[in-house]
């Protein structure tokens, strides 16, 4: 049987080893000029491959549709992935939040182990090859139709994989190319919107002041002010940039709250709070305790000179801002009322959710092709006999920590080994 794949990414380079694995001739059309462009790019360039937790707790990771991958997970899993890699001569190793990483701490070295195993597979790789359209008979895929250096192609098959990404990162490839293709033959394409994706905040001037600085071991609060509710919360690193805040733990907050009720109106009304604890593992009065230490050891200085040991030196002026406190006061004179109201903005740090980043500056899209129209144990269309989805194309997403490569592998694999005479 020939399959024919459209995508070379996480998903598509899966299916291709799942589907040669069947005994299938299988070739990929991807139209970058390698394999895997995103994947390098993942986890800082170290490639976050997958999360060593139960496969119960990664669908509650997926709060966009998760329980759809119930079989793609029982068909690989993480120790699969794992497994897989170790087999081309790669190690993993496993660091915090269950994150799984090569122990190259290099992203290509993933990559070049899935192309070894494409290669062993027999899987042939045609590249720079943009697709353009299927061929399609009696509601049956029988071809691809594919530009390759300008010039039109076509090439039979009696399977076709779409894997071609989302529309995060479009430098990668990921152009919404495969939702115009499954739109046009009747599949439904859930609004598509950016998921773990940089926040930005109204308070442009204290995050472009902060721009650069990294937090670590903070925890954060979101808030919705109308209700007043908390309605996510995190622990982990972030980051300031000139727009607002990023980084993982913010990163993950936005695929929470970009499915948050009524969302886009309380953006507007100025609703949503970030609230960020500098310094969770002490409590109001054990923070005041550490102040009073510190301003004993700098009594006769400057009260704007005596946070360096508490505080990142670029974080100190809007802390003293803040709190309201005269920075050329002298420790020694500072109130009892104005340390406790430092130590309250040290773990209530406050900024004004206004919105998030491009769809282009996302790390995965969320939305896509409705689950509803795809056979969650084999990934085939219910509307084209004969085509199948993987990978973010799909309308499933999840948060950071290696959750959404593994629902691409998943995909792909179940695509790939549904695939059979």
């Amino acid at each position: 049987m020939k399959v024919v794949i459209i995508g070379g990414g996480a998903s598509g380079m899966l299916a291709g080893i799942s589907s040669a694995s069947q005994g299938n001739e299988t070739i990929i059309l991807e139209k970058m000029n390698t394999v895997g462009k995103k994947l390098r790019i993942t986890g800082k360039g170290r490639c976050n491959i997958t999360n060593n937790i139960s496969i119960e707790k990664f669908i509650e990771n997926i709060p966009g549709n998760g329980k759809f991958l119930y079989s793609a997970f029982k068909n690989f899993n993480n120790q699969d992935i794992i497994n897989l890699l170790k087999q081309e001569g790669l190690n993993t190793k496993v660091e915090r939040g269950d994150r799984v990483f090569p122990v190259t701490d290099s992203a290509q070295s993933v990559i070049d182990a899935l192309y070894s195993a494409l290669k062993k597979a027999g899987v042939k790789i045609v590249y720079n090859a943009k697709v353009t359209d299927l061929e399609i008979k009696e509601k049956e895929v029988i071809g691809v139709r594919y530009l390759l250096n300008n010039q039109e192609e076509s090439i039979k098959a009696d399977k076709v994989i779409l894997a071609t990404g989302g529309l995060s990162y479009p430098a990668t490839g990921s152009t919404g190319d495969g939702y115009n293709i499954a739109k046009k033959y009747g599949h439904t394409i859930n609004n598509l919107k950016p998921a773990l994706v940089p926040i930005e905040c109204y308070e442009k001037d204290i995050c472009k002041s902060l721009q650069g600085l990294t937090l670590k071991n903070v925890s954060i609060k979101i808030k919705d002010k109308e209700k007043n509710k908390i309605i996510y919360q995190d622990f982990g690193e972030m980051l300031f940039a000139h727009f607002g805040v990023t980084g993982p733990i913010i990163i993950s907050s936005s695929s929470h709250l970009i499915r948050y009720k009524g969302i886009e109106q309380l953006l507007k009304n100025k609703s949503i709070e970030l609230i960020i604890d500098l310094k969770p593992a002490l409590s109001e009065e054990k923070l005041d305790s550490r102040i009073m230490r510190d301003f004993q050891e700098y009594k006769n200085k400057d009260f704007k000179n005596s946070l360096d040991k508490l505080l990142p030196k670029k974080m100190i002026e809007t802390i003293i801002k803040m709190s309201e406190i005269d920075p050329d006061k002298k420790t020694n004179v500072v109130t009892k009322e104005e340390r406790i109201k430092l130590a309250k903005t040290i773990k209530n740090l406050k900024l004004t959710i206004s919105g998030f980043r491009g769809i282009e500056e996302a790390i995965v899209t969320a939305g896509g092709i409705s689950v509803k129209e795809i056979n969650p144990k084999t990934m085939e269309s219910k509307i084209i006999k004969g085509l199948y989805f993987a990978g973010e194309i799909i309308d499933v997403d999840a948060y950071t920590g290696g959750f959404n490569l593994q629902i691409a592998y998943s995909t792909g694999v179940t695509a790939g080994k549904n695939i059979v005479e």
